[in-house]
C-alpha cells in the first residue's frame, strides 16, 4: 500500500478512485505515565510516554484506514491528514483520513 499526502503518487497514474478512508482510535492517559510526565513538567524536556502513546495511536490508526482501503481494493491512498481531538478529560482522538486510489 502506497501511502502519501499529496494529490498524486509521483510516478504513477490514478486510474480509478475509490473514495475516502479513514482509521481512528481513542487514547487514554495511563495513571503511572500520568504520574510519570507531571514530573517531568517540573524539569522540562519532552514527554517520552506521551510521544510513545501517540506514536502508537498513529499507527493503530494507519493501520485501520489501510485496512478499510485494502478492502475497496485501493492499492494506495493519496491527501492522508492526521487530527487529533479531546474526546473528554484524560481521553484523545487520533484520526487518519485519506483517499483511497488505485494507481498503475
Amino acid at each position: 500500500m502506497i501511502l502519501v499526502n499529496t494529490e498524486e503518487v509521483k510516478g504513477r497514474e490514478i486510474v480509478e478512485v475509490l473514495g475516502l478512508v479513514r482509521g481512528s482510535t481513542i487514547q487514554s492517559k495511563h495513571l503511572g505515565k500520568d504520574i510519570l510526565a507531571g514530573f517531568k513538567t517540573i524539569v522540562g524536556g519532552e514527554i517520552t510516554q506521551y510521544t510513545e502513546m501517540l506514536d502508537e495511536a498513529r499507527q493503530v490508526a494507519i493501520d485501520r484506514m489501510v485496512k478499510q482501503a485494502q478492502e475497496r481494493g485501493a492499492n494506495a491512498v493519496v491527501n492522508i491528514r492526521f487530527a487529533t481531538s479531546a474526546i473528554m478529560q484524560g481521553a484523545a482522538e487520533l484520526l487518519v483520513y485519506g483517499t483511497a486510489v488505485k494507481v498503475k
